[in-house]
């Protein structure tokens, strides 16, 4: 603002203020004078502080640190780097552990049994009600810089190893080295199955026990190569394998060829089929039979002797395929499978020292849906044609009375519908599952199970029943 023009501004103040006939001129002046002296003193003020000079800008880099937080800063910067080489060092760099546990509560009417179920081995006996379930998993997965990966399971008593290799606590061991790309592979070393919808481990399924399909009808590992190539939303595995066995027995030179091809349509549907074909070991191979050598005993009777069929102890063909898909929408989420199977000479009737093929397909789907966030209802179907020389899945090329395969008996111990007519399975589950927190889920399971045939067995073989009753619960906790 310049002088005169404050001078004029304060004046016509003034006059507005105080009228002029109130005022003599001399008494006017002074005022106006004291007035003028006041803003000189203030544009002096203003112009030195205008003529002060500017603050020293902050050093670059120090973003107003005082110099001993600036040496302390790149002392946290020392340490960090010599924390991440001792890491890197050390074979931490690109680990991850992970584990689960569920120890579960299992009560198998027909079998009188109501126990909690946590690591029992009990012989690597496998069946519906005693499968991969009341497990402790640990698990360690590396990637490396190149891009291999590393993978080691470790369950003890339940996991694949117990039931193939001699009670192995390695459920998987297996490394995945990159080919021409990150997307091409060589994937070797024990790998567990991978057929159908549902998983092995207990945290990737929604219910308890497996269904009849993943129990009965897909094999437990593979011990192998296999080549594995993502193109897009493809994603292919082939290789040859050991079926089931870290090492095959002397004479059996042919491993097996497996393969699994998936595609994901989008992030909530897809397929995949599986396939395996070679030969596996045949245990219905490995009995005998009573030949009537046509000659008589003293008393007339005919005298028998027992013989070995013709193809005992060798493996035999074996021909497996399935396909599965998913589809999830909101709360609602749906599994489906069909899955086929043959085996030369596997089936459980044989006689006159000839062995039968065994044959056999079948059905599972389930439907889960969230009630609330936390809160899921879960029902499963299973169905399982087995009626072919009676009976034989992969595995299994005998009469089994805990899980309802091969031939009914009637209470007189004759055979319900002949000794060549194999048992129909199904089995029907429903369960409830809760979110208690972000690592724990509680697990509730009703099973029924039922069968074309008196198969279901009580503990002491005296009696023989078409369904059976099963209850679950379980708590999974996972990191």
């Amino acid at each position: 603002m310049k002088k005169s023009t404050a001078c004029t501004a304060l004046t016509l103040a003034l006059v507005a203020a105080f009228p002029a006939q109130a005022q003599s001129n001399e008494e006017l002046l002074k005022e106006l004078r004291a007035l003028r002296d006041r803003v000189n003193q203030l544009e002096q003020k203003l112009q030195q502080q205008q003529a002060a000079p500017a603050p020293a800008p902050v050093p670059a880099g120090q973003w107003g640190m005082t110099p001993e937080q600036a040496r302390e800063l790149a002392r946290i910067g020392t340490k960090t780097e010599a924390l991440q080489d001792n890491f890197a060092d050390q074979g931490f760099k690109g680990l991850k552990i992970s584990g689960q546990m569920d120890p579960t509560y299992i009560y198998n009417k027909r079998q009188n049994n109501s126990t909690f179920v946590f690591l029992n081995g009990e012989g690597a006996r496998y069946t519906y009600d005693n499968s991969y379930f009341g497990m402790l998993v640990i698990d360690f997965d590396k990637e490396t810089e190149s891009g291999t990966k590393w993978k080691l399971t470790l369950a003890p008593e339940r996991g694949t190893g117990a039931l193939t290799n001699g009670g192995s606590i390695v459920h998987e061991a297996s490394v995945s080295l990159p080919l021409t790309d990150l997307q091409t592979r060589l994937w070797l070393g024990q790998i567990p199955d991978w057929t159908g919808y549902e998983l092995t481990l207990p945290a990737g399924n929604k219910l308890i026990t497996h269904n009849l399909l993943f129990d009965f009808m897909a094999p437990t590992n593979y011990t192998g190569a296999v080549l594995d190539v993502t193109s897009g939303k493809w994603w292919t595995r082939i290789g040859l394998a050991n079926l089931n066995t870290a090492r095959r027995a002397p004479g059996n030179n042919a491993p097996v060829l497996i393969y699994r091809v998936d595609y994901s349509k989008g992030e909530f549907d897809g397929f995949g089929f599986t396939g395996l074909h070679g030969k596996a070991a045949n245990f219905a191979s490995d009995g005998t039979w009573q030949r009537d050598t046509g000659t008589v005993d003293a008393n007339g009777d005919p005298i028998f002797e027992e013989t070995a069929f013709a193809s005992a102890g060798k493996a035999t063909d074996v021909h497996l395929f399935e396909i599965d898909g998913y589809y999830i929408r909101g709360d609602l989420s749906l599994y489906g499978q069909f899955s086929y199977g043959q085996q030369k000479g596997a089936a459980i009737f044989n006689s006159d020292g000839q062995l039968r093929d065994a044959r056999w397909w079948g059905l599972s789907g389930t439907l889960g849906y969230m009630f609330t966030p936390r809160l899921e209802g879960v029902v499963r179907a299973d169905y399982i044609e087995n009626k072919r020389n009676g009976g034989g899945l992969l595995g299994y090329s005998f009469d089994d009375g805990i899980n309802g395969i091969g031939r009914g008996l009637n209470a007189d111990g004759s055979f319900a519908k002949g000794e060549a007519v194999g048992t129909n399975r199904y089995a029907l589950t429903l369960g409830m599952n809760y979110r208690v927190d972000e690592n724990s889920l509680l697990k509730l399971e009703y099973r029924f199970d039922g069968a074309s045939q008196p198969v279901f067995t009580n503990p002491a073989g005296t009696r023989f029943a078409k369904t059976n009753r099963l209850l679950g619960a379980s708590m999974v906790v996972s990191f």
